[in-house]
């Protein structure tokens, strides 16, 4: 009789995993594998040295025999993957990343240098999507500027969680606006209610040292046309981007926003007050029309120049609003009107850290040098603007208005 040959590393790993559990009887109390564990040993079936590369011809077959666990579009990304190595060889890690979707910046070097076009029809172009499909694949489009990205989020998107954040928000916003204006008997152009600076919320010069007055301030507006605007906003821009990144990005933008508003004001408009989510929002559209901007060519969203116009007409009303409001004869003398600088930080945050975060779908931040540079500015702002705040005041003899 012929000797059979000895199995594979794999094969024989999977028959000593099923003796150890035939012998543990502690076996079934066992979480089930991880999904990493068994692409490992459907890898490793085609890699015996345990090099952790195989070549690209059985990475295909690979991808062939299990495209019914595939989504399409995910199966589309691993083809062009494989075709993206010139020497011939997937390793390992990209491929057990790509599958727990944790793209790394080489795997999206990998596809967009590769020699492969996506050949498939567009996402835009398929049919027969349901209601929750079409938003999906619209917000898609609203968002990334790449197609495979495009595909790679509609793929992947399970609404879970769902965008919380800018909801959550949003809703806090408008309940204490109505808060204020039942208390107040008044809704529009609240600030110049002589018990408005009263309210614990808002930041004032006089009270700077309580330190949650630099983020708190966005709860309290000058009126509800300055909400509606906000909230307008962050709903249409805000919502979406969250869908796309993650309430932990997009917070991140925001309350970076906000905390750089109140400083800015702090530093910049030393005797104004500050209210209202507008350093926060703009950080958001900001960064969001920057991103259309330099990818204009591979945004798809429709009419997007119109919209583009019409945003920015908005944002310039608002802060047209709030400087007038500024310098416009206080109903409280001799303090002024809240500031409109805030706005200004906003932006500055949004064409800096906002622009990294939205530009890096799905890609390790730490591994962007630019990231590190803007958050080194955002840090030395934060800190030059504290010292500010505890020292410049002093010096310069400044004369504030009166605590509320």
């Amino acid at each position: 009789m012929g000797e059979h040959p000895s199995p594979g590393p794999a094969v024989a790993a999977c028959a000593e995993a099923e003796r150890i559990e035939e012998l543990d009887p502690e076996a079934d109390e066992r979480p089930p594998a991880a999904p990493e564990d068994h692409w490992k040993v459907l890898f490793d079936q085609f890699d015996p040295g345990n090099t952790g590369y195989i070549s690209t011809g059985k990475f295909r077959s690979l991808l062939e025999s299990h495209s019914s666990k595939l989504d399409p579009h995910k199966r589309e990304v691993l083809l062009a993957l494989a075709d993206s190595h010139a020497d011939g060889q997937v390793c390992y890690q990209d491929f057990v990343n790509l599958m727990s979707n944790k793209r790394s910046n080489s795997f999206r070097q990998a596809i967009l240098q590769g020699n492969r076009r996506l050949c498939s029809k567009a996402l835009l172009e398929e049919k027969g999507l349901n209601l929750s499909q079409r938003l999906i694949r619209h917000v898609a489009y609203e968002t990334l500027p790449r197609e495979i990205d495009r595909k790679w989020y509609y793929d992947s998107y399970t609404c879970c969680p769902p965008p919380w954040f800018m909801i959550t928000v949003t809703l806090l916003e408008v309940a204490f606006f109505l808060y204020n204006g039942v208390s107040l008997d008044q809704f529009v152009l609240q600030v110049t209610h002589p018990r408005y600076l009263k309210n614990s919320l808002v930041y004032h010069p006089q009270l700077r040292a309580q330190a949650w007055r630099y983020l708190t301030y966005i709860f309290m507006h000058a009126g509800i046309e300055h909400l509606g605007l906000n909230v307008v906003l962050q709903l249409l821009v805000g919502v979406p981007l969250e869908m796309v990144h993650g309430a932990t990005r997009i917070g991140l933008v925001y309350v970076a926003g906000v905390v750089a508003g109140s400083l800015a004001v702090s530093v910049a408009d030393m005797t104004a007050p500050v209210v209202g989510s507008s350093g926060g929002v703009y950080a958001l559209v900001s960064a969001h029309l920057a991103n259309i901007v330099m990818n204009w060519s591979g945004m798809k969203c429709q009419f997007k120049l119109l919209r583009m116009a019409v945003a920015l007409i908005c944002m310039s009303m608002e802060f047209g609003r709030a400087v007038w409001l500024r310098f416009h004869p206080s109903a409280y003398p001799p303090c002024p009107h809240p500031s409109f600088v805030a706005h200004l930080g906003g932006v500055a945050v949004g064409i800096t850290l906002g622009v990294v975060v939205l530009r890096n779908y799905e890609q390790r931040l730490q591994d962007q040098s630019l990231w590190w540079i803007f958050v080194a500015m955002y840090t030395i702002f934060v800190l030059f603007a504290v010292f500010w705040n505890i020292f410049a005041y002093t010096l310069l003899d400044l004369k504030l208005p009166p605590p509320p």
